[in-house]
């Protein structure tokens, strides 16, 4: 693998890869990061591998391409989170960034997907696609936050698209565009109804065959929501003023669906 730079941007690969240790937790045979990317191993006292995404570099500029592979290997824990949140900024080239996220779980493994927000800065292009793919006994959590603007700026160009695969049957696939060039209305009341922060936060649970969630609001305000999957999975939608305010929401949601 290499990093190019030029006119077509910066090419960046982390690759991490978990499997369990035959004793209770969870080794990683795989711990690899070029370019924008630097992967440090950090602490844990649960029996899982907790991993975090460095940012050894500015951005994602426009032109960059960014992917991230994780693997949780059957009977893993593996926690994936990061430093700090990754600012999308406007490149030489004003080309489109691109950040692809690729997660993948075993049976009776599980993956956390836990990063800082993304920030969509003003002038800025970025398409990020996550794509998780499970086995039929995987559990997963999955959060993403999405701000636009950094504080006084307007928005760059963001779109987002989420796909969820169980057992090869699919669970999820949405998809948004928000700033500058995206479809009209995504400011308006169907949509963030001028929100500048949306995140939404997803948990697949084998246990949630027997008992799974059921739909509702999770506020007074009505800016989150929970909704069932058609699986042992749930969606959590929310918006917010800031970033502050979506990760508390995000936070509560977590909190009452895991102590179940």
């Amino acid at each position: 693998m290499s990093v190019a730079a030029g006119r077509a941007g910066v090419r960046s690969l982390a690759r991490i890869a978990a499997r369990g240790d035959g004793r209770g937790g969870t080794a990683l045979p795989v711990l690899e990061s070029e370019g924008s990317f630097a992967l440090r191993r950090t602490r844990s006292a649960a029996g899982d591998a907790r991993v975090l995404l460095v940012g050894a570099m500015g951005g994602p500029l426009g032109g960059d391409h960014c992917t991230v592979e994780a693997r949780a290997d059957d009977g893993a824990y593996l926690s994936v989170g990061s430093v700090a949140a990754t600012i999308a900024l406007p490149g030489q080239s004003g080309g489109e960034a691109r950040q692809d996220v690729r997660l993948t779980v075993g049976d009776g493994a599980r993956l956390d997907w836990l990063p800082e927000p993304l920030i969509s800065a003003a002038g800025s292009a970025l398409r990020v696609t996550t794509r998780a793919e499970l086995a039929p006994d995987a559990s997963l959590v999955l959060r993403e936050e999405q701000v636009l603007g950094r504080a006084g700026e307007e928005p760059g160009r963001l779109s987002s698209r989420l796909t969820l695969w169980r057992a090869g049957r699919p669970l999820l696939d949405q998809e948004l565009a928000c700033g500058p060039g995206a479809p009209g209305g995504w400011d308006g009341p169907a949509v963030l109804a001028g929100h500048r922060a949306l995140g939404q936060l997803v948990l697949v649970r084998p246990a949630f065959e027997r008992d799974r969630p059921a739909a509702g609001l999770l506020d007074e305000t009505g800016t989150a929501a929970l909704t069932p999957l058609a699986g042992p999975a749930v969606l959590v939608t929310a918006v917010a003023a800031d970033g502050l305010r979506l990760r508390r929401t995000l936070d509560a949601a977590l909190h009452r669906l895991t102590d179940r």
